[in-house]
């Protein structure tokens, strides 16, 4: 009888981790969804979480496009930023490394003229 070691997964072979929101992250998120929800701008949202981007979808409707996606990829960490806000289009509205600053382009909605 032989006996024989193990071969080893190499690392390249793994997959790798989903992305996701952390708490803070995500409690931001909310604060500024709930603002928006309050308002009648936004109705539902969805969360995905993958390989490579961890996306918060926010809808006007259910049965639509999303209206933004706020998008984290570490990834880009050392280049752009890691956060995004992609509008319904697909063009980038925001990018930067502190979330906070990237949500800002949406907060500019809840400022709203008052009239006479």
């Amino acid at each position: 009888m032989t006996v024989q070691t193990p071969t080893p997964i190499p690392l390249s072979d793994r997959l790798p981790e989903q992305v996701s929101f952390d708490r803070h992250e995500l409690g931001k998120i909310l604060n500024l969804y709930g603002k928006m929800v309050a308002m009648g701008e936004w109705r539902d949202y969805g969360i995905a979480a993958l390989r490579d981007v961890a996306v918060f979808a926010v809808f006007k409707r259910t049965a639509e496009n999303p209206l933004y996606r706020i998008e984290k990829r570490p990834k880009l960490r050392a280049k752009q930023g890691i956060y995004a806000v992609v509008g319904m289009d697909g063009q980038i509205l925001r990018r930067g490394h502190d979330l906070e600053q990237v949500l800002r382009v949406l907060e500019r909605k809840l400022i709203r003229p008052v009239g006479d």
